[in-house]
């Protein structure tokens, strides 16, 4: 059951108002989490500003969603795990991959080495070494796909903290 409650461009007031309506007259409508951010313009605003950054990431859509549900799993939030799964079918990743994903790993020895990257920066940073980013280079990923890794998992952090928060589940949301 939410913990907050859904805002409109109705019940909103200030900047939250103005991103809400903006968002209602070029989508229609708006999902659960981004009516429910709405209590902080601060953190809707940063919210839409790191997701429309990351739609023009360098690193491959059918990689930061495996790196997506990866990352996921760990946080808990199954609003944003199913969206993920969702969004690497619809991207053409196979059912085997996803549950590879689900553990954190891929077939593919790039993809895999993305992805622990991706779980350490989530887990302990700290621990990342030169060789690992050497060997990210011998896959073929360049340092702009390299360091997309970090928004990928700070826009994961950023949703599913925020999910987890409000109470947010499968079922309740209608879409962002």
């Amino acid at each position: 059951m939410p913990r907050l409650t859904r805002l409109t461009p109705d019940t909103a007031v200030g900047a939250s108002r103005d991103l809400l309506a903006d968002l209602v007259s070029r989508h229609g409508r708006i999902g659960d989490m981004v009516s429910t951010m709405a209590h902080s313009p601060a953190v809707l605003g940063g919210y839409l500003q790191l997701s429309r950054a990351m739609g023009r990431a360098k690193l491959d859509r059918r990689i930061s969603e495996r790196i997506s549900i990866a990352i996921q799993v760990l946080q808990g939030c199954r609003l944003c795990l199913d969206a993920h799964v969702s969004g690497a079918r619809a991207s053409g990743v196979d059912e085997e991959e996803i549950e590879r994903a689900h553990a954190g790993t891929s077939v593919d020895p790039a993809i895999a080495a993305i992805t622990a990257l991706a779980l350490q920066i989530y887990r302990e940073p700290t621990s990342i070494t030169d060789e690992q980013v050497t060997a990210l280079r011998e896959h073929g990923y360049s340092d702009r796909a390299i360091a997309d890794v970090v928004g990928v998992v700070a826009l994961n952090i950023l949703t599913g903290a925020f999910n987890l928060l409000a109470g947010l589940t499968p079922g309740s949301d209608t879409g962002e």
